[in-house]
């Protein structure tokens, strides 16, 4: 199958919108999660929601891939999930004689984990070689994922009691981690108000885009550009999480790449053919944080790794580059 053309960048501004504001019909007051979750996906990473229990997370999740028109699995990850559970496995045929591959839920275009941070490292692991090359091994043989392939993945930050803490090595594999936040009183009153206007629990959205014309727009994303002091804007906000003082290991390489991937989606989402420093910094919280790791007697105080991002992006010198 031959790939789509790009499409032009204020044609991607229009589809974002129209998104947006479809899945914002349902998922009330998180407009600006919704935004970069959205910027996550056009620049075809992987998202980590990380949010108190009924913000609204795989809700968020649902909405997106029926307004996306993608093919979308829930995976509620628990204790007892095993790898095959995630990637498939090779299953024997009595009539034939033969082991032919069952695929798991993995193969999918968008594929919800949830509480991804129940289940222990080995499982977790399982989602390491889909996130990050597209394609999953089993006894040997590699099994593309369709395009797009995208995880967002949930995980409750309150609980510890029979919770694994995702590795670092996973973390850095999220492209953008997003927290959601409670929604202000009339947003809430709005939640209820819809609720009864629906006379039912199930949503049903639209699609505004098909498969197809998401891979367009996130072709289109190459025809933003970055100016060069904006990229070594971006390369100087990561190297300085690695001498922030509170951080024992600050943001790899990877880092540096996501303000680069997730900016140039903000651009395009804004109808712009180039990236500002506004664009950088409005997203590095969530594109640098967690892949900071704090000095233990922090962590232990409860600080949070966005605050030396924060701190960071206040102490970097903002370029003034060229707009065109």
């Amino acid at each position: 199958m031959s790939e789509p053309e790009p499409l032009p960048l204020d044609r991607v501004a229009e589809l974002s919108r129209t998104v947006l504001d479809t899945v914002g019909s349902v998922v009330v007051g998180h407009r600006r999660p919704l935004e970069l979750v959205l910027a996550g996906i056009l620049a075809g990473g992987h998202t980590l929601l990380e949010d108190l229990p009924g913000l609204g997370k795989t809700l968020t999740a649902r909405c997106l891939a029926q307004s996306l028109g993608l093919d979308f699995r829930r995976l509620q990850f628990t204790p007892d999930l095993l790898p095959a559970d995630v990637t498939g496995s090779m299953l024997y045929n009595q009539k034939t004689g033969d082991f032919h591959y069952h695929k798991g839920p993995v193969h999918t275009q968008l594929l919800l984990a949830d509480e991804i941070n129940r289940t222990p490292p080995k499982t977790q692991s399982a989602l390491l070689e889909a996130m990050q090359e597209h394609q999953v091994t089993a006894e040997g043989t590699t099994h593309p994922l369709p395009r797009p392939f995208c995880v967002l993945a949930t995980a409750n930050p309150i609980e510890s009691e029979g919770t694994y803490p995702l590795p670092e090595a996973q973390l850095d594999r999220f492209l953008l981690r997003v927290s959601f936040g409670y929604p202000d009183a009339e947003e809430e009153w709005t939640v209820l108000s819809r609720r009864i206007e629906r006379r039912r629990e199930e949503t049903e959205l639209p699609a505004v885009v098909d498969a197809p014309t998401l891979v367009a727009m996130q072709r289109s994303l190459e025809n933003v550009k970055v100016d060069d002091s904006v990229g070594r804007y971006m390369v100087e906000l990561t190297r300085a999480t690695r001498t922030h003082a509170h951080a024992s290991v600050g943001s790899s390489p990877r880092g540096a790449l996501a303000l680069l991937t997730v900016s140039r989606a903000v651009a395009a989402m804004a109808g712009r053919d180039y990236v500002t420093p506004e664009d950088v910094k409005g997203i590095a919280p969530q594109a640098l944080s967690h892949r900071v790791v704090l000095k233990p007697e922090l962590w232990m105080n409860g600080a949070d790794a966005s605050q030396v991002v924060t701190e960071v992006c206040e102490r970097v010198p903002t370029p003034s580059a060229s707009l065109s």
